[in-house]
């Protein structure tokens, strides 16, 4: 199975390679690949104490994030080196600055793993969430050098747990320790044998936390929103905007609609969709430097990266996606501490299964069942109000995660290092 693995990803490099002739993506993650080792070579020095920490693309980023800035609070000794699996990770974070260095991770073939440790020499190596490289585990394991994954989840349906995947959970078995995010995850691993894991839940609490504290006043938001009652709708598809429309003729509600893409065409269906509906663009409203929203009910976002700053000008969320592959994140909304919608396809985020469990989320099927959701939830202010605290309470509940993993993985930081200042 091992050679079958490294055929495998020798053939997924060269697939790559052939697509980045006509594929701007693929070109990136060749291109970021090119000089890595003599890069490496350049700016990791052999006396740096080094944590690595691995996120595949720009979700786990959000989970690595609180991991990487604890190190370098309470751990200011070691230095951060930040990978990246895909360009959409690496380009939107290889300037952040609480890491030391940032670069793509190499191919997972085993020279690649070998030359990469050479150089990097870590003592301590985190992978976030879902990405198993086992040649990088399987060197780390006859290095030595302790290995963590990081809010993980496993499920039954996953290729680990099929008949032919023993060499598969052989190599899990490498890895120090897993810090998986439910019981179900810790059952399945155990049921196979794989006994180094224990729940301590998702570290992406502890990022939306802090959202709330670095929140930002958006000017044109804050006018749009002023005497008014709002819906922020967030991440949404077409079905969303659908029953999201019919919704805006029972309610004098205002609706800021935020889509999941903001491409000309999504945001031209958009514009159709709700063309009796007075309505302008997050960009024609600064662009216009608009001050006076009368009559307009619908406010568009078109522009990417803004929706977690805008939870503060509603009072009622809804999250997209819940009538395609799955919901968005709902942490952010919670964190505000908004009552939560969202659609049917919701039960693979634990999140979202506990906040309808206790009352601050609600699951709508149709139009309908929207209408009535909402109406009930806003016809009574304490109604609208306890539910809404109860999602800021099951945010808070769950927070100091990483510091958890950090203290069971690395040890206490000593009060010596307390008192160092983080490298620059």
């Amino acid at each position: 199975m091992k050679w079958l693995y490294n055929i495998g990803i020798f053939l997924y490099g060269l697939g790559i390679h052939i697509s980045a002739i006509t594929n701007d993506k693929a070109k990136s993650w060749k291109l970021g690949r090119q000089y890595i080792f003599a890069a490496l070579r350049l700016q990791i020095k052999k006396h740096d104490r080094i944590i690595w920490v691995h996120c595949a693309s720009y979700g786990e980023f959000e989970q690595g994030k609180p991991l990487i800035e604890k190190i370098k609070q309470d751990w200011p000794e070691y230095k951060v080196l930040l990978t990246f699996f895909s360009p959409s990770g690496y380009k939107h974070f290889h300037n952040y600055n609480k890491a030391d260095y940032i670069f793509y991770l190499p191919l997972d073939r085993p020279y690649n793993a070998r030359r990469f440790l050479d150089i990097v020499h870590p003592q301590y190596i985190f992978f976030i969430k879902y990405e198993y490289w086992f040649n990088y585990i399987r060197e780390a394991y006859r290095r030595k050098i302790p290995f963590y994954v990081v809010s993980a989840i496993f499920r039954p349906e996953q290729y680990f747990f099929r008949f032919y995947a023993k060499w598969f959970l052989k190599q899990l078995r490498k890895i120090t320790f897993l810090f998986v995010q439910n019981e179900d995850s810790r059952h399945l691993l155990q049921h196979h044998n794989i006994m180094q894991c224990e729940v301590y839940g998702d570290t992406r609490f502890d990022t939306v936390l802090e959202t709330v504290r670095e929140v930002q006043e958006n000017e044109i938001v804050r006018r749009f929103s002023e005497g008014r009652r709002v819906i922020i709708a967030g991440s949404t598809w077409e079905p969303d905007e659908k029953i999201l429309h019919a919704l805006m003729t029972t309610t004098n509600y205002s609706l800021i609609l935020t889509p999941h893409e903001v491409r000309p065409s999504r945001l031209q269906s958009i514009d159709r969709m709700f063309h009796d509906i007075e309505h302008i663009t997050y960009s024609d409203a600064l662009a216009r430097d608009k001050r006076d929203f009368s009559g307009i009910r619908l406010l568009v976002i078109d522009t990417v990266g803004l929706l977690k700053t805008l939870y503060p000008y509603a009072q009622v969320a809804y999250i997209g996606g819940g009538f395609g592959r799955g919901i968005h994140n709902t942490l952010e909304a919670a964190t505000f501490g908004l009552p939560i919608i969202f659609g049917p396809k919701y039960g693979h985020f634990r999140e979202a299964c506990d906040l309808v469990d206790w009352g601050g989320a609600f699951c709508v099927h149709d139009e309908t069942e929207l209408q009535e959701t909402f109406h009930k939830l806003t016809a009574d202010e304490n109604h609208l109000q306890k539910s809404g605290q109860i999602c800021r309470k099951y945010v808070t509940r769950h927070t100091g995660i990483s510091e958890r993993i950090l203290k069971r993985a690395i040890g206490a930081p000593s009060e010596e290092a307390k008192t160092l200042q983080p490298p620059t």
